[in-house]
């Protein structure tokens, strides 16, 4: 089940060259990402491996209800634009939602699917049909090949502009560990 997806200056998956997907797990300042993102692009460029800038305008699934989440998706999009303008990298952030997944679409080149949401239909559905590159996260709770599934869904709305990302799976509470038996060599 491998493919290239094109990112315009580079493709990712099939025998391409492995990508860097990197920045903070959520949007804590403008400044914070734009330095991040500014340091690993120049990491990046030096060692020559193509770069995806990743950060999450509200991370949903806190622990606490109390727990800091992110700008919300008005502002943390107004960031993302300006890492992808001033940085000049694809943008890859979580949606939640199928309203968020057509406003981060704007911005955002790539859209991802969070672990705990990946048979979620509705939002598959409104990702494919942005046209955006969809990454979906393995839930831990499913095997690789349920993986074929949501690979189904997501043709089936006419996108094969498809990545997968292997999350691990549960070995007891709270142990997440990544089976390198599912990832083809």
């Amino acid at each position: 089940m491998q493919h290239e997806v094109d990112l315009g200056s580079f493709k990712v998956g099939g025998s391409q060259p492995h990508v860097l997907i990197a920045g903070p797990c959520v949007i804590e300042s403008e400044q914070l990402v734009l330095e991040t993102a500014h340091q690993i692009a120049e990491i990046a460029r030096a060692v020559g491996m193509p770069y995806v800038f990743k950060s999450s305008y509200d991370k949903a699934n806190r622990s606490s209800i109390h727990s800091f989440r992110g700008p919300g998706l008005r502002v943390g999009m107004a960031i993302l634009r300006k890492v992808k303008e001033q940085v000049k990298v694809p943008i890859l952030t979580d949606v939640h939602s199928i309203d968020e997944a057509t406003q981060a679409a704007e911005v955002a080149d790539i859209l991802q699917i969070p672990a705990f949401l990946c048979r979620q239909t509705d939002l598959l559905v409104a990702a494919a049909k942005t046209g955006r590159i969809v990454n979906v996260k393995k839930g831990q709770f499913l095997s690789p090949w349920e993986m074929s599934n949501v690979v189904k869904k997501l043709e089936e709305c006419g996108t094969s502009n498809i990545l997968l990302t292997e999350r691990g799976s549960s070995f007891g509470y709270n142990n997440l560990v990544v089976d390198m038996r599912a990832l083809p060599v």
